[in-house]
């Protein structure tokens, strides 16, 4: 199927790869000892997250109302699926590897997974971050960023997301764009 590059010029925030970790569980529902806790699963304290530019827009806001489409990209297990076969077709693209390929992919698709996951309602805590800090630096122009998306819908055809949640998706990532175009 072919896309207009502007059909959801929302992969905005998708170069937004900073964020780690998927909190499933409340700590108070199951507690674990401090210590019984590899060092790379605690969470991090408040001197380990990243600092947030007071101005910037919240990066991933919750939609408990999308849980539905967080489903239907196949909940935690299919975002992690899709961030794989995302992050190959940004290193296939001219447009976009240069961006990625030296960077710690895994480190990227992670925090996108993160943040897509508290988003789509999923029950994830986003701890990257903002969109405005992630991408300064970068240069990022209206052409790369739409890049990105048309880079993210075809993985998501790929992974055989349906269109309307593709959509619903990129709907809420689309206003990012005004933070991390930097030209």
């Amino acid at each position: 199927m072919n896309r207009k590059p502007f059909r959801s010029f929302a992969l905005l925030f998708l170069l937004a790869l900073f964020s780690p970790v998927c909190l499933a569980q409340d700590a108070e529902t199951d507690e674990v000892p401090a210590e019984d806790v590899p060092a790379d699963e605690a969470a991090p304290d408040e001197a380990q997250l990243p600092q947030r530019d007071p101005t910037a827009a919240d990066p991933a806001p919750a939609h408990p109302e999308l849980r539905a489409v967080f489903d239907q990209f196949g909940g935690e297990a299919g975002l992690t699926a899709l961030m794989e076969e995302f992050m190959a077709q940004l290193l296939r693209d001219p447009r976009t590897k240069s961006f990625f390929e030296n960077v710690d992919q895994k480190a990227v698709k992670r925090h996108l997974v993160e943040q897509f996951c508290a988003i789509l309602g999923g029950g994830c805590e986003y701890t990257g971050r903002d969109m405005k800090s992630a991408h300064a630096g970068f240069g990022i122009d209206r052409a790369q960023f739409n890049a990105l998306v048309e880079d993210l819908q075809i993985a998501m055809d790929k992974r055989g997301i349906p269109f309307r949640a593709q959509n619903k998706l990129l709907a809420k990532l689309a206003p990012m764009h005004r933070e991390i175009e930097g030209r």
